[in-house]
């Protein structure tokens, strides 16, 4: 993906740099939620032009983080990555510009020191292994990869073969198990002083999404705890995706309240530009601002 498609918020000392692989995709809302539709979200004036077509079709994105601390280099998540067969055809055999982007972000693969991937679908693992010579092989070697451990019980005994729910196990996490790289971490771990994990269980069972405070500064990527800003105000709408969905729906709603009208900056991990903002209340309940003046 072009340099043009990053972008870099700072958060204290802490910056964190947005490294996109598809920009923008769009699908009809009821594709992401149970009774999702044009009218609900054209119901909501704030979701335009960024997050919605004019046609009321959600815009979404796939996208990871890179995380700079003056001591350390953090991967969220890692993409789709190339040269894999994948379950819709927009994700197979993607040829994308990622190690040049974040070498362009000042973070080239030698330099990550973690891996964390918030839960275990394709679309947040892929680039944990690059083809070489037909092997799958780590792409950041002098890193440790953070699995959750909850999270891997639920994945680690899914059939590998003709299963297109498992199918990435195969060439995004067994090598990096097979090469000694893998560390099962809590849903509370703290990666550094400043950087850790909150729990956001209901997409998957294990999934979290990650807290940075510097300076008096916060932050959160999100993960898949919401994957359009349309749930924001409708936390408790069922997801098509996720594992539980009530419980996915408790979360969200849980986590809404918590942020709202706080100073605290959520990024959201499948949210297109500007992808960043606020929780804010409004006449409707709770709405995204990506203006810090609209909080």
């Amino acid at each position: 993906m072009a340099k043009e498609h990053m972008k870099t918020w700072t958060i204290g000392k802490v910056e964190v740099t947005r490294i996109v692989e598809v920009n923008g995709h769009t699908d009809p809302l009821s594709f992401l939620l149970e009774g999702g539709s044009a009218e609900l979200m054209k119901q909501y004036d704030w979701l335009f032009p960024h997050f919605a077509t004019p046609e009321g079709d959600m815009r979404i994105s796939f996208q990871c983080f890179v995380v700079k601390t003056p001591t350390h280099r953090i991967m969220i998540d890692t993409c789709i990555g190339n040269d894999r067969q994948r379950r819709f055809d927009i994700f197979n055999n993607m040829n994308t510009s990622f190690l040049a982007d974040i070498a362009a972000a000042g973070c080239p693969a030698e330099s990550i020191n973690t891996v964390l991937c918030t839960h275990l679908h394709f679309d947040h693992v892929g680039w944990n292994t690059h083809r070489v010579n037909g092997k799958w092989v780590p792409t950041f070697p002098n890193a440790r990869y953070l699995f959750g451990k909850t999270e891997w019980e639920h994945w680690k005994t899914m059939p590998r073969e003709g299963n297109e729910e498992s199918m990435h196990l195969v060439d995004s996490i067994d090598p990096i198990i097979a090469a000694g790289l893998a560390e099962f971490v809590d849903t509370d771990f703290k990666i550094i002083p400043g950087v850790r994990l909150i729990p956001t269980p209901g997409h998957t069972p294990g999934h979290v999404s990650v807290h940075i405070s510097s300076e008096g500064k916060e932050a959160v990527i999100t993960g898949d705890l919401m994957h359009h800003p349309v749930q924001i105000a409708v936390p408790e709408m069922k997801g098509n995706f996720c594992m539980d969905p009530v419980q996915s729906g408790k979360t969200r709603r849980a986590f809404v309240e918590r942020y709202a009208n706080q100073p605290t900056l959520i990024i959201g991990s499948h949210f297109p530009d500007p992808t960043a903002g606020w929780i804010a209340s409004d006449e409707n309940g709770w709405a995204f601002r990506t203006d810090p003046s609209g909080v």
